[in-house]
């Protein structure tokens, strides 16, 4: 399993960076997971942003990738379902599996066209790097689900 999550921007709280690598350490044992932090974009343009931030997201996307784009307009799973999807994927396909966080403005249309799936985790406008917390914890529970564990609930 090969589980890629990009991302605009670096993370710059400590207690956040914690979180993340500690949800790292935990999927390890289960699949080859890698994280890529594209430049995030600050101009006074909010639309250049996104389109410049858009063009560094295709930029690390292979053709073969299957891309979910995290959206507030996705659809919206529970945690069963999304470990489904995830073994579903792994199982009948042998792409990599691309989870994509834009930046604080969204993103651009762009990525969206090049993602197979739309994936909602709330209605609820997240800081994008929290975003980057609760998807890892996702993710680690999708594997607890997959491998019987007793952690998810």
């Amino acid at each position: 399993m090969d589980i890629k999550i990009v991302c605009v921007g670096k993370i710059k709280e400590k207690y956040l960076n914690d979180g993340i690598l500690e949800y790292y350490k935990r999927i390890q044992p289960f699949c080859s997971l890698k994280i890529v932090e594209v430049n995030e974009v600050n101009t006074i343009d909010i639309n250049k942003n996104i389109e410049e931030e858009g063009k560094n997201i295709l930029h690390v996307i292979k053709d073969d990738d299957y891309v979910i784009t995290l959206e507030i307009e996705g659809k919206q799973m529970d945690s069963i379902s999304l470990s489904n999807k995830i073994q579903n994927h792994f199982t009948y396909q042998t792409n990599q599996l691309v989870f994509i966080i834009g930046g604080s403005n969204g993103l651009s249309c762009d990525v969206k066209k090049r993602s197979q799936f739309a994936l909602s985790f709330s209605l609820f406008t997240f800081p994008h790097q929290l975003m980057r917390l609760i998807l890892m914890e996702q993710l680690y529970r999708s594997m607890m689900i997959l491998n019987h564990h007793k952690y998810h609930k």
